[in-house]
């Protein structure tokens, strides 16, 4: 993608507690209790995890979970919140990348990987994490934000790119934007959540960004036109 769309993708995560851990052992004594919510998340599923369950993994009481969260409802979230930080990180590291010299085929190439090699990773956590969506109405909220969010910073390097001469015309980058981005992720979501797809790691990653690059009819060089310059779309969007 374009040089100069390096912002950050990041969501802030807005905690219900006022004020949080400010001394350096708060703040890791939290880490700790984040990190073993989302192993008890992943063995136990959120309906079957217990409080005791995580403040035990954590290697705390059970009264000093309260202490830095109000529920089993608030941790999940910030777990949740986290996993998908994770995976949209690619989007922002090498796609908007302003010191990236490499080609629009080769950004979307690498982003893909780093992005199914993440979901890969977290596979038994998002899986909690899509059924949680469906009734926990933040854990929805705070999600459909992200993804509005990124898929506003995609549409803006398809519109930069369709500029330039590099992607098709005649697409509407904002539908566009939506359209490869759920792509993406259900494909990670079939292969590697529900077990759908079975197929080489390099092959499944080979085969999205090719659907990925079609879908955009993305080029690595501007035509030229006879006298040299650089054709511009009839009717860029």
């Amino acid at each position: 993608m374009p040089e100069g769309e390096g912002l950050s993708t990041a969501v802030p995560v807005e905690s219900e507690k006022p004020v949080g851990p400010r001394s350096r052992k708060g703040i890791q004594t939290r880490a700790r209790l984040v990190d073993a919510a989302k192993e008890i998340f992943k063995e136990y599923g959120f309906l079957d995890a217990r409080i005791s369950d995580i403040a035990e993994r954590a290697g705390l009481s059970h009264g000093a979970f309260y202490h830095y969260f109000d529920s089993k409802e608030e941790i999940f979230r910030e777990v949740a919140a986290g996993v998908d930080e994770e995976l949209s990180e690619p989007l922002s590291e090498v796609i908007l990348a302003r010191s990236s010299t490499a080609t629009p085929h080769e950004r979307i190439a690498e982003a893909i990987r780093l992005h199914l090699e993440a979901y890969r990773d977290e596979a038994k956590i998002m899986g909690v994490i899509e059924q949680v969506s469906h009734y926990d109405d933040e854990v929805r909220a705070r999600r459909h934000a992200r993804y509005k969010h990124d898929n506003a910073q995609v549409a803006g390097s398809i519109r930069q790119l369709q500029l330039r001469g590099l992607a098709d015309p005649e697409l509407d980058p904002a539908i566009a934007a939506v359209g490869v981005g759920a792509m993406t992720s259900r494909f990670a979501e079939m292969w590697f959540a529900q077990g759908f797809i079975d197929c080489d790691f390099e092959e499944g990653v080979e085969q999205l960004t090719r659907l990925f690059v079609n879908a955009l009819q993305l080029k690595d060089k501007a035509d030229r036109t006879d006298d040299g310059g650089t054709r511009r779309p009839d009717n860029p969007r």
